[in-house]
């Protein structure tokens, strides 16, 4: 029997966040739109993280939609922390990186959104809860996304 919280099936999402001109990309499970107009996203952000650093001294970041060519991805940049493993060496290497709108994304990805950082809450737990407004966004492909499901029949996630 699953978990309640793996019950629904969700894209698998990945958080770009930016310093100094290089990228650290995480896997993000909690996301969710909160509104339509704006449209607004809330995003849960794991606690002692590179992410969360770059996030609170930063204002713009891109969650990207997942697609199945992405699942070789979820241990690199999921499993490992970018406070020692420099995720950004790691994909240029792999060319799998490009540039929309002067940041780096994947360039597989299915979906690319901008976001502005709008604020965060600061829940108790192993997460910090932000919330953006999306402010660009392209559709890359509709089809082949990536599906939290296929992490847990590949035993990616248990």
């Amino acid at each position: 029997m699953k978990r309640p919280w793996n019950i629904v099936d969700m894209p698998v999402y990945s958080l770009a966040t930016y310093q100094e001109g290089r990228v650290n990309m995480n896997i993000c499970t909690y996301v969710t739109p909160i509104s339509m107009k704006p449209k607004l996203y809330a995003v849960a952000v794991y606690n002692d993280t590179y992410t969360l650093e770059n996030i609170q001294k930063n204002e713009v970041a891109v969650l990207q939609i997942l697609s199945q060519e992405n699942i070789n991805l979820i241990r690199p940049l999921g499993k490992k922390s970018g406070l020692k493993y420099d995720k950004h060496a790691y994909l240029e290497k792999k060319e799998l990186l490009i540039t929309w709108h002067k940041r780096y994304v994947l360039k597989n990805a299915c979906a690319w959104i901008q976001l502005r950082k709008m604020g965060a809450i600061n829940v108790e737990g192993d997460h910090q809860l932000f919330y953006f407004k999306a402010e660009k966004y392209k559709t890359l492909s509709e089809s082949n996304i990536l599906m939290f499901q296929e992490l847990i029949d590949q035993k990616i996630i248990l």
